[in-house]
C-alpha cells in the first residue's frame, strides 16, 4: 500500500449502547480486546512515521476506554490530526478539555428528533437527550462536530433529524448513509463487498481492538495481519494487503460506487466534496462508515 493517510484506531467493543445496526456488534458486554495501551502508542508511532495524516479513535465507544485522553493526546504530539467519534452519551470534564485541543474534533450518531424513534435504535434509555444535550455542549465549546444520520429505512425520521440539527446549530456538517449490511446491520446475508464503498484501503486501513488489521471498518471479515504479531509496514506490504487489494479493485474495476471515492468512508471528506457530494444522494455515509452507534 502507498500514500497511507487515514487510519480508524478501534480501540474497544464495549458501548453503552446495543445499537439495532452496530456494525462492529459492540455493547456494555464488550472489552478493549488484546490491545494494551503501549500497543496503541506504538501503533500510533508507526503510523506518523509513515506518513498518516489523521487518526480517528472508534469503539465500541471510545470514551470508555481510559487511556483515550493519553492516545489523544500521543497523536497530536507528533502533529497527527485526530477524530473522536463518540455516541456523545457521556463526556467528562477532562474528556471536554481533551476534545478542546486545537487538531482535535468530534463526530457523533443521530437518528431522529423523536426520543422514541432515536433509542429505539440506539436501545438506550435517556439516550436521546444525552447525545443532543453534548452536541449542544460542544458547539458552546467551539469543538468541530460533524454529524451523521444513518437512514435504516421504515419511515424513519431523518429529513426531521437534519432539520434539529441545523435548529441545533450543526451546520454544513450532516451527512445521511444507508444500513450496512455488516454486524448487527445484516438483515439476510453475510456480508460481502455489496456493503463497500470501492474505496478500502485506498490511502486507509483499520486497526481493531484485537490488533487486526483490516482494509476500512466495515471489511471485517478481510482481516490483512495483525500489529501484535508483524509491524505496520509490513502488513501494508504483505502478500495478504497486496491479495485483498487485487480482489476488491477487480470487484470495483468499474469504478467506486459512491463518486467522494477516496474520502468517503472518513472525516476528510468536507466541503470539497460539496455540492456534488450532498446526503440526498449517500455520497458521504460518514454516519455508520465511522462508528458511533454501531
Amino acid at each position: 500500500m502507498n500514500d497511507l493517510s487515514f487510519m480508524w484506531l478501534e480501540i474497544t467493543g464495549k458501548c453503552q449502547l446495543q445499537c439495532t445496526h452496530c456494525y462492529a456488534e459492540s455493547g456494555p458486554g464488550g472489552t478493549d480486546g488484546a490491545m494494551v495501551p503501549a500497543d496503541w502508542k506504538s501503533v500510533i508511532d508507526q503510523a506518523a512515521g509513515l506518513g498518516v495524516e489523521m487518526v480517528q479513535f472508534i469503539g465500541g465507544e471510545p470514551t470508555l476506554h481510559r487511556s483515550l485522553p493519553d492516545l489523544v493526546d500521543r497523536a497530536v504530539g507528533l502533529g497527527l490530526r485526530v477524530e473522536v467519534f463518540s455516541n456523545l452519551v457521556h463526556v467528562t470534564p477532562h474528556l471536554w478539555d481533551v476534545f478542546a485541543q486545537p487538531g482535535v474534533q468530534l463526530a457523533t450518531s443521530y437518528y431522529s428528533d423523536q426520543a422514541g424513534e432515536h433509542e429505539r435504535i440506539t436501545k438506550g434509555r435517556g439516550s436521546h437527550k444525552r447525545t443532543q444535550d453534548n452536541i449542544v455542549e460542544a458547539l458552546r465549546r467551539s469543538i468541530p462536530l460533524r454529524v451523521g444520520v444513518i437512514d435504516l429505512g421504515d419511515g424513519q425520521r431523518v429529513d426531521q433529524a437534519r432539520a434539529e440539527l441545523a435548529a441545533l446549530g450543526v451546520d454544513g456538517e450532516v451527512r445521511v448513509d444507508r444500513l450496512r449490511g455488516v454486524g448487527r446491520g445484516v438483515r439476510a446475508a453475510a456480508p460481502d463487498t455489496s456493503q463497500l464503498c470501492g474505496g478500502c484501503a485506498r490511502g486507509k486501513v483499520a486497526v481493531a481492538a484485537d490488533g487486526s488489521v483490516w482494509p476500512c471498518v466495515f471489511s471485517r471479515w478481510l482481516p490483512v495481519g495483525n500489529v501484535r504479531v508483524d509491524p505496520l509496514v509490513e502488513i501494508l506490504n504483505g502478500r495478504a494487503m497486496l491479495d485483498t487489494e487485487a480482489i476488491l479493485a477487480e470487484q470495483f474495476s468499474s469504478g467506486p460506487v459512491f463518486p467522494c471515492v477516496p474520502n468517503m468512508c472518513d472525516p476528510q471528506c468536507g466541503p470539497s466534496c460539496s455540492p456534488a457530494c450532498s446526503p440526498a444522494n449517500n455520497c458521504t455515509p460518514v454516519g455508520a462508515c465511522v462508528p458511533s452507534e454501531y
